[in-house]
């Protein structure tokens, strides 16, 4: 066997063995966390219906409850209002970055902004402690701070980078000829960005939106620190309430392997594991789409 072909072979073969490896730890990952989150039903008797509709989460009462509808209704809430302030002001950015001053954008602004994403989880939690807390408690009357306002803010900033950067990215690859096109036809700068490029990048753009979402999902730490964590649902954005995160952070390490209370979060566990798969279906979908 010449060199060549042995090198060929080699290198097939290394990368054979990679893409095994990341397919086996999925596979491996999904069943684990499938057989412990379903564990609660078809070992513990826990009825599906009450799981996701209860309001009552009491692991220890005689007979426990286990529902997670709170817990379930907050993670969206809170990652519903982060897109929607963090939204805005990305692709603000975005524009601002490819469109207006490209050159200030790129060398300046996307650093800095970049930047942001190095900054670890708890750090964010605790200016959100420090700070918003505080403020939401002496703006607002008869609220502690601890809201579902403050973890929405919190994790506004924390996804802010992600869907600044790929905004851009997406508005960066939209082709030139399109720009010129549109301005050689009469358009303003303005009518351009609006009716050209951000139509030909909406899949870009609804793709960052969509990993946004996914990072806000799965937040723990800092939401956990600024949101309250109690079980009770909210009737407002400034009750406090919980996440799934939060929930299994907070009461995982009093649990017991086996029990009926640990499962349960092992349970909320796979719960986050399907919307991680509904995230990247919903990208894969938004990916195929063609704006004409």
């Amino acid at each position: 066997m010449s060199k060549q072909k042995w090198e060929n072979t080699l290198g097939r073969t290394l990368t054979l063995i990679c893409a095994a490896i990341l397919l086996i730890t999925a596979i491996s990952i999904t069943y684990f966390i499938g057989s412990k989150g379903l564990a609660t039903f078809f070992k513990n008797d826990v009825s599906i219906g009450e799981f996701l509709t209860g309001t009552q989460w009491n692991p220890d009462g005689e007979p426990g409850k286990f529902g997670a509808f709170p817990f379930i209704f907050g993670s969206f809430v809170v990652t519903f209002l982060a897109v929607a302030i963090a939204a805005p002001l990305s692709i603000g950015a975005a524009i601002y970055m490819t469109e207006i001053k490209p050159r200030f954008g790129k060398k300046v602004l996307k650093p800095v902004i970049e930047l942001l994403v190095g900054i670890p989880s708890v750090v964010y939690g605790f200016i959100g402690l420090s700070v918003l807390v505080p403020f939401i408690r002496n703006t607002f009357d008869d609220t502690m701070g601890f809201s579902i306002l403050a973890g929405g803010i919190v994790l506004s900033v924390m996804i802010i980078p992600t869907i600044t950067s790929l905004a851009a990215d997406a508005l960066e690859a939209v082709p030139q000829d399109l720009r010129n096109a549109s301005l050689a036809l009469g358009a303003t700068r303005w009518q351009t960005i609006w009716r050209v490029v951000l139509r030909t990048a909406l899949p870009g753009i609804l793709t960052a939106m969509v990993l946004g979402m996914s990072r806000a999902f799965g937040e723990a730490l800092a939401v956990q620190m600024v949101i309250g964590n109690t079980t009770a649902l909210p009737t407002s954005i400034l009750d406090p309430t919980n996440t799934l995160t939060s929930g299994i952070t907070a009461n995982m390490g009093n649990t017991i392997a086996g029990t009926v209370a640990n499962n349960a979060l092992w349970s909320m566990s796979l719960l986050l594991l399907i919307m991680s798969f509904v995230f990247i279906l919903l990208i894969r979908l938004i990916g195929k789409k063609k704006v004409m």
